[in-house]
C-alpha cells in the first residue's frame, strides 16, 4: 500500500470513530465473515481477501474500500453497471467493495450490506455508499462522514433510504401541518381572529385541557350566556397557569392579561348555527382536544408532542411567523446552536429576544439529556434558563410553550433587552447567549441604534468572560456597511473574538427573503490580531424546500451537520477551501 493510501484510511478511521462505529482494520474478529472472505482475493486467485475495514453496526455489515486516487471511485460496465471485472475489484473502490460484499452474501445469505467505495485524500475525496443484500443493489447519495450509519441512526437511514418508507415522525409531522392549517381555517371563519390574536386562543385551550385531571371537561362549554365558555376556560388556564409555578405575580398577571379575549371576545362565546349550534369556542377545544391532545401516536412525551404542535401552528399562522412580526428560528437551527456553543448540563443560558422560546427550549432539552441527576433538573428549569421578550403577546407564547414543554418555571420576563444594564445581567451568571434579533429596524440614523450588530453587542456585554454567543442574522448585518455598524463591530472586536461565521441555506427563513448567516463569539475577551476566524459556506445544508411542506430534512441533512460540527471542532483539519476557509 502506498503511503497516501495509509493516510487516507486514517482519515477514513477518524470518521468512522468520530461516529462511534468500531470497525476492524484489513481483518476481523467474526467468525462468520473470516469463512466468507477466505477466499475471497480481488484477484480472484482463490486465496484470502479482506476489505480495508469491515464492521457490523445493529445488524448491518458496513464494507469499505479505500483508494488515494479520487479518479479510482468507481468502474462502470458498458450498460452503466457497477464492473466486477478482475481489473474493476482490483483497482477501483466501489468495485473492491460491492466484491467483498457480494462474497459475504455468496456466505450468509440474508445478510444486509453497505458496501462504500472511498477516493481521494483527507481533503478532496468521494465517499459512496451502496446498499446490497441477496435482492437488490441500491446506489445511494455520496457522503461526507458516517453518522447516518452509526447506532443511532443507521436503521432509520435504512427505512428512508432503501425501503423507501415514511417514518412515523416524518408523517406526523405532515399530519400535524394538516391540522394547524385546518385549525388556522376554523380560527379566521369562525372566530374573526387575527394573526396575532390565533396562536393566543390555541394557547388557552391548550392550557385548559391540562386541567382535565383537575376539573375542566369540554361538557361544561354549554354556551351559557351567564357564565361564559370563555370564562370557563379563562378560569382553568388560571389554575393551570399557577400549577406550572408561573412566578411572581406581575408575570402572573402579564401572561394573563393576554388571554381575557376569550372573555372578552362576544363572537367567540356565542352559539354559532354552522357548528351545531356550539360556541367556537367549544368546537375549537373540541377540534384541539381531538385531533391534537388525545392523538399521541408515536413515542414522543405529551409536553413535546403539544409543544411540536403549537410550533407547527406558530410558524403556519402567516408563514414563519411573520404575521406576528418576528421571525421564527427553525428547530434544526436552535439545534446547530447548541452543538456550536458545545452546551453543558452546567451552562446558564440566555436568549434576550425570545420569540416563542424556541432557543430556549433546545437549550433546556440538551442540558437536561445530560444532566446526571432528578435534582440538576430541576436546577436547570429553576436556575439555568433566562429569557426576554418585548411584545406582550409574544412573551405569553412564550410562556405557554415552555410550559408545554414541562417547564413552567423559566426565568423569562417582558421587558425591553436595550433598558437592562449587561452588569446586572451578568449577574445571573449567563454563559451561553443565544440571539435571533429583530430585522431590519435601523432604517435611518435615528433607529441606527437598533441594528443587528447593537443587539449582538448588547448580548455579548451580558454574558460572563469567556461565555459564548451564537447569533443568527442576515449576512447583509455582518458586512455591515454603514458608518454606524462599522464603529460597533470595531467596538465588538476590542472587546470580545470572533469565532467563524456561517453562511447558511437561503431558504432558512423561506417566504422571507432574507439570507442569513450565524456567527459565533467568545465573550469578554480581545479579538486577537492574529486570530484565525472560521468562514465556513453551509448553503448546502442537506435541507429542501418543498411545496406546501416548507423546508423539509433530506437523508443528507444529519452528514452535513457532523461535518459541518467536525469541522468546526478541528476534528477534520483537511478540508476544501469551498467549504471552509481560515483567516485573520
Amino acid at each position: 500500500m502506498i503511503m497516501n493510501e495509509s493516510n487516507f484510511d486514517l482519515y477514513i478511521h477518524d470518521l468512522l470513530t468520530s461516529s462511534k462505529i468500531h470497525a476492524d482494520y484489513q481483518h476481523t474478529e467474526i467468525i462468520a465473515l473470516n469463512e466468507a472472505l477466505k477466499t475471497a482475493s480481488k484477484s480472484q486467485t482463490g486465496e484470502k481477501g479482506m476489505p480495508d475495514f469491515i464492521a457490523v453496526v445493529k445488524g448491518f455489515y458496513l464494507v469499505i474500500e479505500d483508494k488515494a486516487d479520487q479518479s479510482k471511485l468507481c468502474l462502470r460496465d458498458e450498460n452503466g453497471n457497477i464492473s466486477q471485472t478482475i481489473k474493476a475489484t482490483r483497482e477501483f473502490a466501489v468495485n473492491g467493495a460491492v466484491f467483498y460484499a457480494r462474497r459475504i452474501l455468496d456466505s450468509i445469505g440474508d445478510a444486509k450490506i453497505f458496501a462504500f467505495g472511498n477516493a481521494g485524500d483527507a481533503k478532496h475525496h468521494a465517499l459512496k455508499p451502496v446498499y446490497i443484500d441477496s435482492e437488490k443493489l441500491i446506489e445511494l447519495d455520496e457522503i461526507e462522514t458516517f453518522e447516518n450509519f452509526s447506532h443511532d441512526n443507521i436503521e432509520n437511514y435504512y427505512r428512508v433510504n432503501v425501503q423507501k418508507e415514511t417514518l412515523p415522525e416524518a408523517v406526523e409531522r405532515v399530519n400535524l401541518n394538516k391540522k394547524a392549517a385546518e385549525l388556522h381555517e376554523h380560527l379566521r371563519n369562525y372566530g374573526s381572529l387575527g394573526e396575532t390574536e390565533k396562536p393566543l386562543v390555541v394557547s388557552a385551550i391548550l392550557l385548559a385541557l391540562r386541567e382535565k385531571n383537575n376539573g375542566f371537561s369540554i361538557n361544561q362549554l354549554t354556551g351559557d350566556e351567564e357564565r361564559t365558555d370563555g370564562e370557563k376556560i379563562y378560569d382553568y388556564l388560571v389554575s393551570s397557569l399557577k400549577r406550572a409555578k408561573v412566578s411572581p405575580q406581575v408575570k402572573l398577571q402579564k401572561v394573563l392579561n393576554q388571554f381575557t379575549l376569550i372573555k372578552d371576545r362576544p363572537i367567540l362565546n356565542a352559539k354559532h348555527h354552522d357548528l351545531e349550534d356550539k360556541t367556537p369556542l367549544r368546537y375549537f377545544t373540541e377540534y384541539i382536544n381531538d385531533h391534537i391532545y388525545n392523538a399521541l401516536n408515536f413515542t414522543s412525551t405529551h409536553e413535546d408532542y403539544l409543544g411540536m404542535f403549537y410550533g407547527e401552528f406558530v410558524r403556519y399562522s402567516g408563514g414563519d411567523g411573520q404575521s406576528l412580526g418576528v421571525v421564527l428560528t427553525p428547530p434544526h437551527i436552535t439545534e446547530l446552536f447548541c452543538e456550536l456553543l458545545n452546551l453543558k448540563p452546567d451552562d446558564v443560558i440566555f436568549d434576550p429576544c425570545c420569540g416563542t422560546g424556541g432557543f430556549l427550549i433546545a437549550g433546556m432539552h440538551r442540558m437536561l439529556a445530560s444532566a446526571e441527576s432528578e435534582s440538576q433538573r430541576r436546577h436547570i428549569k429553576a436556575k439555568q434558563i433566562y429569557g426576554i421578550e418585548l411584545r406582550d403577546d409574544m412573551f405569553s407564547i412564550a410562556t405557554t410553550n415552555m410550559i408545554l414543554r414541562g417547564d413552567g418555571q423559566s426565568n423569562l420576563t417582558c421587558e425591553n433587552f436595550f433598558a437592562k444594564n449587561p452588569a446586572d445581567l451578568q449577574l445571573l451568571g449567563i454563559t451561553a447567549g443565544f440571539m435571533n434579533p429583530p430585522y431590519s429596524q435601523a432604517k435611518n440614523t435615528t433607529t441606527a441604534n437598533l441594528s443587528e450588530l447593537s443587539f449582538t453587542r448588547h448580548l455579548l456585554e451580558s454574558v460572563l468572560p469567556g461565555g459564548r454567543v451564537a447569533v443568527i442574522v442576515p449576512v447583509s448585518a455582518m458586512v455591515g456597511k454603514t458608518k454606524y455598524d462599522k464603529i460597533i463591530k470595531s467596538d465588538i472586536l476590542r472587546h470580545h473574538t470572533l469565532e467563524g461565521v456561517i453562511s447558511l441555506n437561503k431558504n432558512t427563513f423561506y417566504g422571507i427573503g432574507t439570507v442569513p448567516c450565524i456567527a459565533v463569539f467568545t465573550a469578554g475577551e480581545k479579538h486577537p490580531e492574529d486570530k484565525l476566524v472560521k468562514f465556513i459556506n453551509f448553503e448546502d445544508d442537506g435541507y429542501e424546500l418543498k411545496k406546501h411542506l416548507g423546508l423539509v430534512e433530506t437523508e443528507r441533512a444529519k452528514d452535513r451537520k457532523q461535518y459541518l460540527i467536525d469541522c468546526w471542532t478541528g476534528k477534520i483539519k483537511d478540508y476544501p477551501s469551498k467549504f471552509m476557509v481560515e483567516t485573520i
